[in-house]
């Protein structure tokens, strides 16, 4: 450790974005370089893994010593490498995984292997320096939607999450299903701007009183049968009705668990995270649930909410503090859950 800080080199390739960052101690991010491969991926309508591989091959050495070269560092002044082992696509992962693994062998820095969730919780402690847990946390993304109570830094409690389809996921089917493109999720919610948020009334699932978990296939087959019926009578479909009242009604339930969570937790203090955390209507209705209710509410600016290696780079140092070091058996695990 030099000067008390802490640089921490991060890597992130879970899914078709090919990233790396430098953080110093956590929170001040040096650089966050990241290689986007959404127009390869429109083309097929989604991301196809193994295209997603090649091209994580082709940019990762160009983006991490850019990161560095951004950063003003170099390998001397790294103290260790982070980099997202799980969860993801298995080929996209292992890019990642052996770069990283390569560089610490070489440089003979600390391995430091990231749960991907973990990393898009911390993005949380990059946007707003002075937040420390605990805190709720909705996680929301194109594969996971998780409610969690973060206890301390590392340790979290799993309130909540989905039983089928993830919120992203949900947003993408309903996008591709009204003839938006690729990404659908940021099209939708750009679309639902437009829309009557209370002209369909779609299904709020909240499965039961008790529970956190949440569940979307219903609302998907609600609104794709909705679809099904208007073509069938030749009845005319208003995409952006559909789309406002279909986010409506993902955001209405998003919203309530989490502010009951909070509520049972007896904590004041509630963070989103993710991809779906950038959607405009979530950020809007949950700040204005906070504000009702006194609770500080915390997002990260879009650019944090989608896949980045600054968010692996803060969820890294923190495990460096507590020497949560890998080896060279860190492998990719592409279903890996957060841990308790």
């Amino acid at each position: 450790m030099k000067d008390n800080k802490v640089l921490i080199l991060a890597i992130e390739s879970s899914c078709d974005e090919t990233a790396a960052a430098v953080v110093e101690n956590g929170r001040n991010v040096l650089s966050n370089v990241i290689s986007s491969q959404i127009e390869i991926h429109k083309q097929f309508g989604g991301v196809v893994p193994e295209v997603a591989s090649r091209k994580h091959i082709e940019n990762i050495n160009d983006v991490v010593y850019e990161a560095l070269i951004k950063a003003q560092v170099n390998k001397e002044d790294i103290d260790a490498i982070a980099v997202t082992y799980g969860p993801g696509l298995v080929g996209a992962l292992l890019v990642g995984i052996n770069f990283a693994k390569g560089l610490s062998y070489a440089w003979e820095k600390p391995l430091i292997g990231v749960n991907h969730i973990e990393g898009h919780i911390c993005a949380n402690f990059i946007e707003d320096k002075n937040l420390e847990p605990p805190f709720v946390c909705l996680v929301a993304s194109g594969g996971h939607t998780h409610l969690v109570y973060v206890r301390d830094y590392g340790e979290y409690e799993i309130l909540g999450k989905t039983r089928d389809d993830a919120a992203g996921e949900a947003f993408d089917k309903i996008a591709r299903a009204i003839g938006l493109g690729y990404p659908g999720g940021p099209l939708l919610d750009k679309l639902a701007q437009k829309g009557k948020k209370d002209a369909i009334n779609f299904p709020r699932v909240t499965i039961d009183d008790d529970s956190y978990d949440f569940s979307f296939s219903g609302l998907k087959s609600a609104v794709l049968n909705y679809l099904h019926h208007c073509e069938q009578k030749n009845a005319e479909i208003i995409k952006e009705d559909v789309a406002a009242s279909f986010q409506e009604a993902v955001v209405d339930v998003l919203v309530l668990k989490t502010i009951k969570a909070a509520k049972e937790k007896n904590c004041e203090k509630i963070a989103l995270a993710g991809g779906v955390a950038s959607n405009s209507r979530l950020r809007q209705h949950m700040g204005d649930e906070c504000i009702k209710n006194n609770y500080k509410f915390m997002r990260p600016s879009p650019i944090l909410c989608t896949d980045n290696g600054a968010m692996i780079g803060c969820a890294g140092y923190y495990k460096y503090l507590k020497k949560e070091f890998s080896n060279s058996t860190l492998n990719a695990m592409p279903n890996l859950e957060l841990s308790e």
